[in-house]
């Protein structure tokens, strides 16, 4: 149906229609615009919520890299931010396919329709001018005719009036009644000549109006009104192929999120805490029980050595158990460069990496020399390319920082030679923690010689004052260390609460120091190796061994840097180390 034939008459309600059509594309165009914000700011949120989440640049993320979860969650953190980059690239064709087609096509609508409707109202005044053309004759010739019959009229009364008299006067009057009637008549024949030579005129450029000029025009607005609807139609396809373009790549992120879940592996992780915080020692053994009804056994034949411990004997009730091992220590700190503060698989681990951070660096050293090397061999051939001897300063500089690099690294070698010298091997991890009765002469310094029948320690590996495992003096006794002994704080109750007691503890035996210790701590005692000590406390699990050196000085020391002689009619002869 064409709109020139059918709408022939409704210029004005097509011109309504085809404003309101152009307001419909603005307003679309407003649509696709804010979902286009929409998307950015969406994008915008999905970014800074993966880059808030991400792992920050502290030795913690390190530690987080080593599991599987976490590692699953760095990857879908990355894939949510290429997620969030496919919404972006969504606002980005948004408005480069769509609000930036629309706009340049609005111009271009809005430019055609103003051309149309000016031609619409140009060809209307004309045949407007043309019909009140054609009713300016119409009244022309309505006037002339009546004025015609009025001057027959009268030249008919003045014939026809027998008063006049005057024979001369009547033909003189009735002769120009005569004339006046003819011209009226003339003029109105030329009238209604002109009237219908311009009425066929007007029907022909009326009918070219309604059949040809107005058709052709509203048939121009049915086309543009036609592409226009078609261009929206375009446009709302668009909008939906646009999200459907990058639902592959969406598909691809969510994938990578799913196969990031699927690669957490609980049983690695679990395995991966074990290497973390393993510290390579043995929980301690099973704790004796400790016969205090000996002393009533004792006898007047007991040695006044015996006789005066017993005297000097703190009370039972004034012993309370430590609790150290599980005390965390408030003195942290980077450690020692040696790591010796670790424990020995700790240790360990730590020396590896620090060696192997350390090749890295001699290699890169050592590429930069070759590098320049090479550069000088140029030099030395093409001397007009540059002076040798140019390279020689900075040369010099890299083989000073390979050789300290070296020497740091056989440094750190020889530390991890000595940790996994002392390190037991798998089968003895596996032994029990017993008792075995061992006996040993010790010379003190009066060179008197005290004799153990009986004592017997739990088996206990001798940790070297660095922390890393050593070899007991028996060959045969080489196992882990059962205990990493965390050194006593002064904020202690159970430490303060005993050395706050001024009673002289009885001396139950003496120690050889198999390693020297420095005793930094509130409470210890420094030692030095190959010294002999007096027991006054046994290690009650805890790690730690009370010694004397004389009257003034006494504390503890590690038990696994001491060899312990407990007499054998002490009270609590029976030792944990």
């Amino acid at each position: 149906m064409s709109w020139g034939s059918e709408l022939w008459d409704q210029f004005d309600n097509l011109e309504k229609h085809t404003q309101w059509g152009i307001e419909f594309v603005e307003k679309y165009t407003k649509f696709v615009k804010e979902r286009s914000e929409i998307e950015t700011s969406y994008a915008k949120q999905i970014r800074n919520l993966s880059k808030k989440y991400q792992p920050k640049k502290n030795s913690r993320e390190e530690d987080e890299s080593k599991y599987t979860f976490c590692r699953a969650f760095v990857t879908s953190l990355n894939e949510l931010n290429d997620y969030a980059g496919q919404h972006e690239v969504i606002a980005e064709n948004l408005t480069s396919q769509i609000i930036s087609e629309l706009s340049r096509y609005l111009q271009e609508l809005k430019s055609e329709r103003k051309l149309h409707f000016h031609d619409g109202r140009k060809a209307q005044q004309h045949i407007e001018s043309s019909w009140k053309q054609l009713e300016a004759y119409k009244r022309r010739f309505e006037r002339d005719c009546k004025e015609a019959d009025r001057a027959q009229q009268y030249f008919e009364r003045m014939d026809a009036d027998i008063n006049v008299t005057k024979a001369d006067v009547e033909k003189r009057s009735s002769h120009k009644a005569r004339q006046h009637a003819q011209s009226r008549h003339q003029m109105a024949s030329d009238s209604k000549s002109d009237y219908s030579s311009y009425l066929q005129k007007f029907n022909q450029e009326q009918n070219e109006h309604y059949f040809n000029v107005i058709p052709n025009i509203f048939q121009k607005l049915q086309d543009m009104e036609e592409k226009r609807i078609d261009r929206i139609g375009v446009c709302m396809k668009t909008f939906a192929d646009v999200d459907r373009q990058v639902l592959p790549i969406v598909g691809k992120c969510l994938d990578g999120m799913t196969k990031a879940a699927e690669s957490i592996e609980p049983k690695t992780d679990s395995k991966q805490v074990v290497e973390s915080y393993k510290s390579g020692f043995e929980p301690p053994g099973d704790v004796e029980f400790e016969d205090y009804g000996q002393a009533m056994k004792r006898t007047a034949s007991d040695t006044s050595l015996t006789s005066s411990r017993e005297a000097k004997e703190k009370p039972v009730g004034k012993s309370k158990g430590k609790l150290w091992p599980f005390i965390k220590n408030k003195n942290k700190g980077s450690g020692p460069e040696d790591f010796s503060h670790l424990p020995p698989e700790q240790r360990r681990k730590k020396l590896q990496g620090k060696i192997d951070e350390l090749n890295k660096d001699i290699q890169k050293e050592m590429d930069q020399r070759d590098a320049l090397t090479k550069m000088k061999d140029v030099y030395v051939k093409n001397p007009q390319m540059g002076d040798p001897a140019s390279v020689d300063p900075r040369l010099s500089e890299i083989a000073q920082n390979i050789e300290k690099l070296q020497f740091d690294s056989q440094k750190f070698e020889g530390w991890l030679a000595e940790v996994e010298e002392r390190m037991p091997s798998k089968s003895d991890t596996n032994r029990r923690s017993g008792l075995y009765e061992t006996q040993n002469n010790l010379t003190v310094s009066n060179n008197s010689t005290v004799s153990n029948n009986c004592a017997q320690d739990r088996e206990r590996p001798l940790s070297s004052p660095d922390g890393s495992y050593t070899e007991e003096q028996n060959p045969e006794t080489q196992v882990k260390a059962n205990i990493n002994p965390v050194l006593p704080t002064s904020s202690t109750p159970e430490f303060d609460d005993e050395f706050d007691d001024d009673e002289t503890l009885p001396t139950i035996g003496t120690c050889k120091a198999l390693y020297p210790f420095e005793g930094h701590n509130e409470g210890t005692i420094a030692v030095a190796e190959g010294e002999l000590l007096y027991v006054i406390e046994e290690d009650k699990g805890d790690g730690w061994t009370r010694v004397r050196r004389n009257e003034d000085e006494e504390g503890y020391v590690p038990s696994s840097y001491v060899e312990v002689f407990l007499e054998t009619n002490a009270k609590g002869a029976m030792t944990y180390i």
